[in-house]
């Protein structure tokens, strides 16, 4: 199955797709631009960040946070104003938010990379009623963040190892032992971005250079992928009516002479339903 364009602006690095369950409306951002971006019944809507930012999670009907290079920060989707939740890396001017999603216990995993993909410079922090912790640490390109559909097993990835890790988690959505490889992709050359669940556990990775985003069942192996029109695939999203629809950003990033297929975002018909994003907990 190869998917189709929902929205053609070009992208230099798309990323972060969020489906809104309670607006039922899909933001996305260009990461190196500071740009996010939307799509609701009026059409396009797009608002600068003024720094770079790549992932959210809804808190309610009218409030995003979203992660950026220096940390979290609530945004009103009305007016498109935001202000400082959590600082992350604040002072490290080397590095810059990448993947993040929330996670079905109210918290929001969000990882950071070198600006220049510096090896070990990465990390995933998880934000937890109202604290930062650091995860893991000495991550080259953190991305894949995602979780079982029971929020006791978390998925995240090293992109250059081409591996897929899993962890699983205690009651409150912590790390519960050391990770474990979920899926070896390294033999075939491809390189694991963003990854999200569907309502049977299954792993839907996109995967950057390879246009596509492969579902791996909940034991690992490779079940199917969908073809998009992007070179970089970068991640994925469920959305639409019963969350049939995959909705993927892609990139144009390191692609000499860009057709206007690059960096669009696609949309496909999933085959599996995936599931609402869970709602991020403020506070304590």
């Amino acid at each position: 199955m190869t998917a189709g364009i929902l929205d053609g602006r070009a992208c230099f690095l798309g990323e972060g797709p969020l489906w809104h369950p309670l607006r039922g409306q899909l933001f996305w951002f260009d990461i190196l631009d500071g740009r996010l971006l939307s799509r609701d019944a009026q059409g396009a809507r797009e608002w600068p960040i003024g720094q770079m930012a790549a992932a959210a999670a809804w808190v309610d009907a009218d409030t995003l946070a979203i992660s950026t290079e220096t940390g979290l920060r609530l945004f009103d989707i009305a007016s498109g104003a935001h202000e400082p939740l959590a600082g992350i890396e604040a002072d490290n001017a080397a590095t810059r938010c990448n993947d993040g999603r929330a996670d079905p216990m109210g918290g929001f995993w969000v990882s950071t990379m070198g600006k220049r993909a510096e090896p070990g410079a990465g990390a995933i922090y998880r934000y937890y009623r109202g604290a930062v912790a650091p995860l893991f640490t000495a991550i080259t390109i953190p991305n894949a963040i995602c979780f079982a559909p029971d929020g006791r097993r978390a998925y995240f990835a090293d992109t250059p190892t081409g591996r897929i890790m899993t962890v699983a988690l205690d009651a409150q959505g912590w790390p519960d032992g050391a990770p474990e490889v979920f899926a070896d992709l390294a033999a075939e050359g491809l390189n694991p971005d963003g990854a999200q669940t569907d309502a049977q556990g299954g792993v839907w990775n996109a995967q950057w250079g390879a246009g596509r985003v492969a579902r791996y069942r909940p034991d690992g192996t490779f079940d199917r992928a969908i073809a998009v029109g992007g070179r970089h695939a970068s991640c994925p999203a469920f959305g639409g009516p019963d969350f049939a629809t995959l909705f993927v950003t892609t990139a144009r990033q390191g692609i000499e002479a860009p057709d206007a297929g690059q960096g669009c975002v696609y949309q496909a018909p999933a085959g599996i339903a995936g599931r609402a994003e869970p709602a991020l907990l403020l506070g304590r």
